[in-house]
């Protein structure tokens, strides 16, 4: 198993729902260490710049609205396999269909409102993680 780095959002539903500390709890308990963190409130150009993949579905400005519509907690986990392990731990886009005990099933209220982002693959992980973070924010061992 390979030693990973993978980023997280927590967004604006769950930072006002005060739940970043029970987050948190998950990723550490199960292995990932957070060797970033930092509370920011994205602007409409910086949401529309990270979620540009997705510039052509229908769902875009609604989801940039949503992510500029409060702070959101913004942390770069690692650990072994810590992209498919922070996927497990979120648990299905849609809260609804997330099995019982994710991050999405317990703190998600919709698919646009679910709690928490994380990356998909090793380079989105890279290039979502230089978004955020300058490599001298990341704590290196």
């Amino acid at each position: 198993m390979a030693v990973e780095r993978t980023l997280s959002i927590i967004k604006p539903d769950a930072v006002a729902k005060n739940v970043i500390g029970q987050i948190y709890t998950r990723f550490e308990s199960n292995g990932l260490k957070i060797v970033a963190s930092r509370m920011k409130w994205l602007s409409q150009h910086e949401a529309e710049a990270f979620y540009a993949v997705h510039k052509e579905r229908p769902f875009f400005k609604d989801l940039v609205k949503y992510m500029i519509s409060g702070p959101v907690q913004i942390q770069v986990l690692e650990g072994e396999n810590a992209i498919m392990k922070n996927r497990e731990l979120m648990g299905a886009t849609d809260p609804a269909k997330a099995e019982k005990g994710t991050i999405r099933a317990e703190f998600g209220k919709s698919i646009e409102a679910n709690a928490v982002h994380g990356s998909d693959s090793p380079e989105t992980a890279a290039t979502e993680i230089a978004f955020f973070f300058p490599r001298m924010d990341i704590y290196s061992r």
